[in-house]
């Protein structure tokens, strides 16, 4: 674990919460998203060691229960990208396709500018990848050209 991640890992260990706490909301920093913004660190840090697969699978797993209080599709479609990512890096195309599949399928109302740009970020990967001229390839990066400019204008 690198230092950062472990001083991190450490300080919220000696959280103690207080009613503070129980207001929730947007700044609420759940173990989820810890998770989640740990394994995000290492994929843009452009780690694809055993430790950033971990980190990776971990957020996605804390993010596949949609009953939980935590659950946001924006977090868990940004773990999805990052499974598509590690396993682009493993040289599974296959994986990773099934990884992207159900971002790709979110209806436009739900392509925020962070889901968009997570999945520029794998077609940028797929571009670099050994498979980038494989049929799987070039279609996901079409569809993923579609998904990052089919989005919904907010109101004017």
């Amino acid at each position: 674990m690198h230092a950062a991640n472990q001083r991190a890992t450490s300080a919220r260990a000696d959280i103690t919460p207080d009613e503070l706490d129980n207001l929730g909301g947007i700044l609420t920093f759940t173990e989820a998203k810890h998770a989640y913004y740990a394994a995000e660190s290492r994929v843009l840090l452009g780690l694809s060691d055993t430790e950033t697969t971990e980190a990776v699978v971990t957020a996605a797993h804390a993010y596949q229960d949609r009953g939980t209080d935590y659950w946001a599709y924006g977090d868990e479609a940004g773990t999805q990208c990052n499974v598509a990512l590690v396993r682009l890096h493993a040289d599974s195309l296959d994986g990773a396709a099934d990884a992207l599949r159900p971002i790709l399928d979110l209806p436009p109302a739900q392509r925020n500018k962070g889901i968009v740009v997570s999945a520029g970020r794998v077609a940028t990967t797929l571009t670099n990848s050994p498979a980038k001229t494989s049929v799987l390839a070039r279609e996901l990066r079409e569809e993923i050209a579609q998904f990052t400019t089919v989005r919904l204008a907010l109101p004017g």
